[in-house]
């Protein structure tokens, strides 16, 4: 299977230059100036909004290749970001620094993910957000993008879970939507969509 590195080094974007539009729905939760930590943000579409809204943004991903890429955009549009290169399985954050974690698509196995989403949440002061789009276990066998492997899939229940009682869900939503976000997720999807608060 081809790294994402070498994902990330064919031409364009691979997900689209434009944020996802859970993301945007979900922002205006957030306070001005709210420091973010777009986990898995590959070539920033999505830290790359979050900073033009006035946000601090830390992009991780485990790909240099995208990151680079992500600085680029945020050149490009004339805003800042900082990013780092981390393995989310191992990555351990400060406590209690950031207003939000957005996880756009990131799948993780599950040796690993309850682990990295309790880690990213730790992340988060009292009130802070996480803000989770990613491909519902009825994604399997369509074409629209996501894991072939039904183990790296969700749905609330196995969210819910992996966040703990930490984290309280405000709004939560399974279903279908038409995805359009660059040549990777096209088409119709099964998708989870989870919105939830430090408690």
């Amino acid at each position: 299977m081809p790294s994402w590195d070498d994902e990330f080094s064919k031409p364009g974007y691979r997900y689209g230059t434009e944020p996802n539009s859970f993301l945007v729905e979900m922002a205006g939760r957030l306070p001005k100036a709210s420091r973010v930590i777009a986990a898995g943000d590959g070539e920033g579409r999505n830290g790359v909004w979050l900073a033009g809204q006035g946000h601090r943004v830390l992009a991780l991903d485990a790909s240099s290749v995208g990151l680079a890429k992500a600085r680029a955009l945020a050149e490009e549009r004339g805003v800042p970001i900082e990013t780092a290169v981390v393995d989310l399985s191992t990555y351990a954050p400060e406590r209690a620094i950031a207003d939000a974690v957005v996880l756009i698509y990131v799948h993780m196995p599950p040796a690993v993910r309850r682990a990295a989403h309790r880690n990213l949440a730790s992340a988060l002061k009292p009130g802070g957000l996480v803000i989770l789009e990613a491909f519902h276990r009825d994604q399997l066998g369509r074409s629209s993008g996501g894991p072939k492997d039904p183990n790296m899939l969700f749905d609330l229940a196995l969210l819910t879970e992996d966040f703990g009682p930490d984290i309280r869900a405000v709004h939560a939503f399974e279903g279908e939507v038409e995805l359009d976000e660059g040549r990777g997720h096209v088409g119709m999807g099964a998708i989870v969509r989870f919105l939830g608060v430090k408690v």
